[in-house]
């Protein structure tokens, strides 16, 4: 198995940044890792990518020295058990909702003694080529990053209890669905949302985890950058929208 170099960076005290992918695309993947991502989200949740395509990208990511991780469908361990068998370093697990949900999503991401996830000879452990099962099973528990999900008011008010999770590794706000939540869908700059967003930075800001979420512009990256997030992503939707608009722009003026 790869050493994650996300989670070390995390560890080090540094920010990463990534791109969400929610096309089945190695190819696309492969070229996204030419641009200096720290790590790449494929998104099963509100993509069509199945762990077949989740296989080929992570190796396409691979080529690149860029961290995989997969936000899966749900947090259910037999999908997750899938999604991590392609070899992906990292699971992004949305909708958690409490301290037994977050405990039920990294004992299906980790080995044991940490959890109960299911052992073979597959791509993630080189098909047990490399090294002995049980080398491979303390080098994942040490490797694979942790990602949980807040983005409803029962997770917000669940927080505290939630954070406590062993082997937790990053927080990472939804404001979309917290809007949604909140009975404000899309929305999410009402007062609401923000005193919501607020109370989570404070609870991530006095423990050990990281704080992360989706910023679509380089300013609110920077508005983030100083409330202290350290795990930022962006979509590849986003970054199209702005580089084609700049670009048509400039060359249609000329």
């Amino acid at each position: 198995m790869l050493k994650n170099l996300t989670k070390a960076k995390l560890q080090a005290g540094e920010t990463v940044f990534g791109c969400f992918v929610r096309y089945p695309s190695g190819s696309f993947v492969e070229v996204l890792g030419y641009q200096g991502w720290d790590f790449l989200v494929f998104d099963g949740e509100h993509g069509t990518i199945t762990p077949e395509d989740c296989e080929n990208m992570v190796r396409a990511a691979e080529l690149r020295g860029v961290t995989p991780i997969v936000r899966v469908t749900t947090n259910q361990a037999p999908t997750i058990l899938r999604f991590m068998d392609t070899g992906a370093q990292g699971i992004q697990v949305p909708w958690v909702n409490s301290a037994d949900e977050a405990e039920a999503a990294v004992r299906a991401i980790k080995y044991h003694p940490r959890g109960n996830r299911g052992l073979a000879g597959v791509r993630a452990a080189d098909y047990a080529q490399v090294a002995p099962l049980a080398d491979y099973v303390k080098q994942a528990n040490e490797e694979t990053l942790v990602v949980l999900q807040v983005e409803t008011a029962e997770a917000v008010d669940q927080l505290p209890d939630m954070i406590n999770t062993d082997s937790l590794d990053v927080v990472f706000i939804g404001p979309t669905d917290l809007s949604h939540s909140f009975g404000v869908p899309g929305e999410p700059e009402h007062p609401a949302v923000q005193d919501a967003i607020e109370r989570i930075v404070e609870i991530v800001g006095s423990s050990q985890a990281v704080l992360g979420t989706m910023a679509l512009t380089q300013e609110a990256t920077k508005l983030w950058l100083d409330r202290g997030a350290r795990y930022i992503t962006v979509t590849s939707e986003s970054l199209l929208r702005s580089a084609s608009h700049e670009y048509l722009l400039k060359v249609r003026e000329g």
